[in-house]
């Protein structure tokens, strides 16, 4: 079983990721996570805490030599901006946030809350999914994510090939395939700025080159669409889930629904064994399965929460209603999102990966992954 757990307050030392389950046998290349983790801390409308952090991570254990040994892998990623003991505690619990219903629950500080609850601890996050992906690049599965709506504004999803979308994800400032668009965005995400508030949207992941079968039906908590909406779900401000037509599903007949099967023999060395659809509402996913389709998952974030012009709280201490505090913060993390959820995503692929051709080792999974595609292709 391939899992991970991170521990790190926002303003501790460190954040960690704890790997488990890992593979041996795999070169890890930790310029690879850095990347990620560079471009979790970029898009516009990100705030001051970027200016000091330069996250890159560092593996405290589970390599020899640079290469996965199978035991625990500890991934660290230091905060610059480390001064938990200095910080004061928090009176005025923010709307939206879990400041009061943490410190209820806990019986203790806001501060002791808000801490972990950060959206910094995604950074552990990232660097456990980043790594993950170098498992997948051995199968020939990719994955990628990006902006697809933007504060109400609607910038267009994926069209064409993987890699021309990742260039132009990559040459626009909010991470959208319409860089055309930017400066549009920017002048919207600078006038809320200006107004004290904040926005929130919508990102997309695609992952390709997935075999049949990956997930199960059999019990509801092997099912992969449950465990990749549970995984996404519990990124900070995010709100809502979906899988390929999602919510539009439901508006719709079922003959404009599901996706027809067709055959075509030339795709028979390929992981979907030449089962095609010609379209994919699915999301590559089917009962609980993967169907050799692309997957394809959106995301819904909340504007975030803490507010430069806040709304109305109360003062734990005194009761009393007063404005709620603010903590440095964003004005719009949706580009960051797209880069978390496509790195959880990632993970959780490589855990339904493990759990169908697992082996101790690379070369075990790669022999399982051949025995099984040619004992299905013989079927």
């Amino acid at each position: 079983m391939l899992r991970y757990w991170t521990a790190g307050e926002s303003h501790g030392p460190a954040l960690v990721a704890l790997v488990d389950g890992f593979p041996s046998g795999l070169t890890i290349d930790t310029s690879c996570i850095d990347q990620e983790l560079i471009r979790r801390q970029g898009g516009y409308g990100r705030g001051g805490r970027q200016r000091i952090e330069t996250d890159s991570v560092t593996v405290l254990s589970g390599l020899w030599r640079g290469v996965t040994i199978g035991s625990p892998i500890a991934l660290e990623v230091i905060n610059r901006d480390s001064k938990l003991e200095k910080l004061d505690d928090v009176d005025r619990p923010r709307p939206g946030h879990a400041d009061l219903a943490g410190a209820i629950k806990y019986l203790g500080s806001v501060r002791g809350v808000l801490e972990r609850a950060s959206a910094r601890e995604t950074a552990a996050r990232v660097a456990a999914g980043a790594m993950v992906k170098q498992l997948l690049t051995v199968f020939g599965i990719d994955v990628a994510g990006w902006v697809v709506e933007l504060g109400g504004v609607v910038l267009g999803s994926h069209s064409g090939d993987l890699k021309e979308s990742r260039l132009r994800r990559d040459s626009s400032e909010i991470y959208s395939l319409h860089p055309d668009r930017d400066s549009e965005i920017k002048e919207l995400i600078d006038r809320i700025g200006k107004e004290g508030d904040t926005l929130g949207g919508i990102v997309e992941v695609r992952v390709e080159g997935l075999p049949i079968g990956l997930g199960s039906h059999a019990q509801w908590d092997l099912k992969l669409d449950g465990k990749l909406a549970q995984a996404v779900m519990s990124i900070q401000a995010i709100k809502g889930v979906e899988i390929g037509l999602g919510f539009e599903a439901a508006r719709r007949p079922g003959s404009q629904v599901h996706d027809a099967i067709v055959y075509a023999p030339k795709q028979r060395t390929s992981p979907s064994l030449g089962y095609d659809r010609p379209t994919n509402n699915a999301g590559g996913l089917e009962a609980g399965m993967t169907n050799g389709q692309p997957l394809l998952l959106r995301a819904a974030m909340k504007p975030i929460s803490t507010l430069r012009k806040p709304l109305g709280s109360v003062n734990l201490k005194t009761k009393t209603s007063e404005e709620a505090a603010y903590e440095r913060s964003d004005v719009c993390a949706v580009s960051a999102a797209s880069v978390i959820v496509e790195n959880v995503v990632a993970f959780e692929i490589g855990a339904a990966l493990v759990e169908k051709f697992g082996g101790d080792s690379v070369d075990e999974m790669q022999a399982r992954w051949s025995m099984f595609h040619e004992m299905a292709r013989a079927r």
